[in-house]
């Protein structure tokens, strides 16, 4: 007699770049991580072993490709390769951060762009799908040919803003600042969230991780500016964004970013720069010896526990890019 088949279930993975994040969405979706073990080799191969059947299942696998960036995306690869050979019905790779997103053209001659490299390795590993979270660039989601859901971090930092006490006294002198031409967008979208105005730094950068202010486009004398990027790496350029500002005669900085890559000096500069208090998500793991009292966190984890739930149940996540996105549709 044959044995009834089980229906498609959605199974949540995590591997080791957040698993912080990962149990908390998780917790949001009322379910159990499936169960992995990884190990590596002596000389640093990678080996992973599902625990538990996931034929015929739709298979999230969480994965910020964060420091050690190399490690991580290998590891996601090779997941993808167990998932899919482990007969899952879709493999979809949720990315909270996306790694070697910065080099995502070519800036001279004979350089590669890596962002589309990555895409293409995840897309030919047997990814269905990726959810991500502010892409350096948006274009970056044109890399792939599979769907690629954008989740953007901009209403999540309004809300702390808009629910904490620091600057409702001052609503009217707020300034969104982008710091350099390219975040105009994000900066203008966390404007529309405050109902404030914007300014944009021009800045000139010489060479990698080494930024130079050269002037501020916009009023920000006795305003309270908000500086607004999508990561902030060695704070070399949110820092001197904020010396700036405040040579320029501005009352107080705040800074807020999605992604808290933080290597290098970044702590040593935030600490003691202008920055009064800066805003990150927990798209990457922030290591303890890292967490200063002049940084806050928020967490992404409810926004994309909810996109996984509407990609699962085929309903639209447009929702998700208003200000507040607890919304039933």
């Amino acid at each position: 007699m044959a044995q009834h088949k089980k229906g498609s279930q959605l199974k949540l993975f995590a591997l080791k770049s957040n698993q912080p994040l990962a149990k908390r969405m998780a917790q949001e979706l009322g379910m159990e991580l499936g169960n992995i073990s990884t190990e590596q080799f002596s000389d640093g191969e990678i080996k992973i072993n599902i625990e538990e059947s996931i034929r015929g299942d739709h298979v999230y696998v969480i994965q910020s490709t964060s420091n050690p960036v190399n490690d991580n995306l290998m590891e996601l690869l090779i997941m993808i390769d167990a998932l899919k050979r482990a007969s899952a019905k879709t493999i979809n790779v949720v990315m909270p951060y996306y790694g070697y997103a910065r080099q995502d053209r070519k800036a001279q001659s004979r350089e590669p762009i890596t962002a589309k490299l990555v895409a293409n390795m995840i897309t030919m590993a047997g990814a269905d799908r990726v959810l991500t979270l502010d892409l350096h660039a948006a274009q970056i989601q044109g890399f792939f040919d599979i769907p690629v859901d954008h989740l953007l971090g901009a209403s999540l930092l309004a809300n702390y803003f808009l629910d904490h006490d620091i600057l409702k006294s001052c609503k009217e002198d707020i300034v969104v600042v982008s710091p350099d031409h390219g975040g105009v967008t994000r900066a203008r979208k966390l404007a529309e969230f405050l109902k404030a105005p914007i300014a944009i730094i021009d800045k000139r950068r010489p060479k990698a991780n080494v930024a130079e202010v050269m002037s501020i486009i916009g009023d920000v004398r006795g305003k309270h500016c908000i500086i607004i990027d999508d990561m902030i790496d060695t704070a070399g350029t949110i820092t001197l964004a904020a010396k700036a500002l405040k040579e320029q005669g501005a009352k107080a900085v705040y800074a807020c970013c999605t992604h808290a890559v933080l290597s290098g000096p970044a702590i040593e500069r935030i600490e003691s720069s202008e920055i009064s208090e800066l805003i990150v998500t927990d798209s990457i793991n922030v290591p303890k010896e890292k967490q200063i009292d002049k940084m806050k966190q928020v967490s992404v984890a409810q926004l994309m526990a909810e996109a996984i739930r509407r990609i699962h149940e085929n309903r639209s996540v447009s929702p998700l890019f208003l200000e507040k996105f607890e919304i039933i549709d």
